[in-house]
């Protein structure tokens, strides 16, 4: 197969700074799109990765699972979108399209295993995959996203993960007009499950540990902010919510939040991967028909959805535009939690 030598920014190794480099991108093929992309989102998840802190990362590794852009070329067979068309690019470049779970839209859970847009298996060029630090990328049409043309480009860029890990579980739990929400946690998902679910028309608290907090959040759309380290602030909403969403990324107790719950609601985790410490105390579950889940991004339809829902109410994540030579500082800046909410690669800084 044909390729094309492009410029990006990944790591060598886990102890390496992110610096320029080459990588090959395919040629367009039958339902192949092309895009130059134009802004790229930082996730807590690209700095994870090119670190190794997860264990797995295949190197070169170039983060990136944000991707917004233009499309330049299009495969002979792709019907979706058209040359000069706004795409974007989210975590998934290919899945099986065969088992049960990508039948229902739920590429995220195929279970024959989805490919991601970096460190995924290429079955195209062999070895990886490379993400969207880089001047251009090629993708199956079917993971390829339409942008809505109103909404602020560099915006849209962290909704393609962000963005989507809320939205999966406010669709899922049904969140609609007079559903009672909170959200654990105001960081890059954090913010962005306040703007949706209060898009969605619900009722949405806060909770948070610190009260410098509270006016970023009302200034989000939230209707309360409940400090979490307060216990008698934390009694006056015990039984109260119908969904949690719980976006802290590190190890933390989440049972004090599991007496908030109402009959039948659920916490689901979106932000951290690992062991609950201290355990979760099942009591509070039993006796309320409480639920403790987890949840992943979304699929490709349920992203479309959550675009469209975006444009058709104006909704884009809070952002701080960098430059691509700026990643490792921003890199570090990410673990001080120095980033409201989240930073956006300028891509044509790569090409400088």
């Amino acid at each position: 197969m044909n390729t094309t030598q492009v410029k990006a920014y990944g790591a060598a190794d886990k102890d390496a700074d992110l610096k320029e480099l080459n990588i090959n991108r395919r040629e367009v093929s039958g339902k192949d799109i092309e895009i130059e992309i134009l802004y790229c989102g930082v996730c807590h998840s690209d700095l994870h990765t090119a670190r190794n802190d997860w264990g797995g990362t295949l190197y070169p590794a170039v983060p990136g699972h944000e991707i917004v852009g233009r499309i330049t070329k299009v495969g002979s067979e792709v019907t979706k979108l058209k040359v000069g068309d706004l795409a974007g690019v989210g975590c998934l470049v290919g899945s099986c399209t065969t088992c049960e779970s990508c039948k229902n839209d739920l590429e995220q859970y195929c279970t024959n295993g989805w490919v991601g847009t970096y460190n995924g298996a290429d079955k195209h060029l062999g070895g990886h995959t490379f993400g969207g630090y880089s001047e251009k990328v090629v993708v199956d049409e079917h993971f390829v996203l339409k942008i809505p043309s109103n909404l602020n480009l560099a915006a849209v860029a962290p909704l393609l993960c962000a963005g989507i890990t809320t939205w999966s579980p406010l669709r899922h739990w049904k969140v609609g007009k007079g559903s009672k929400v909170a959200v654990i946690g105001l960081g890059g998902l954090g913010h962005m499950a306040i703007k949706l679910a209060k898009g969605l028309g619900a009722e949405v608290t806060l909770f948070s540990r610190s009260p410098d907090k509270e006016k970023d959040a009302l200034e989000l759309g939230a209707d309360a902010v409940v400090i979490s380290t307060d216990e008698e602030h934390m009694k006056s909403v015990g039984g109260k919510f119908d969904l949690i969403i719980d976006t802290v990324p590190y190890v933390h107790d989440v049972n004090p939040y599991v007496s908030t719950l109402n009959i039948n609601g659920t916490l689901v985790l979106v932000g951290y991967l690992g062991p609950l410490d201290p355990f979760l105390h099942t009591v509070p579950m039993i006796m309320g028909r409480k639920s403790v889940a987890g949840s992943l991004i979304g699929g490709i339809a349920e992203t479309q959805e959550m675009l469209d829902f975006c444009g058709e109410h104006n909704i884009v994540s809070e952002i701080e535009i960098i430059k691509m030579q700026d990643i490792n500082e921003a890199y570090e800046r990410m673990l001080k939690s120095d980033v409201r909410y989240r930073f956006v690669i300028d891509m044509a800084t790569l090409k400088a």
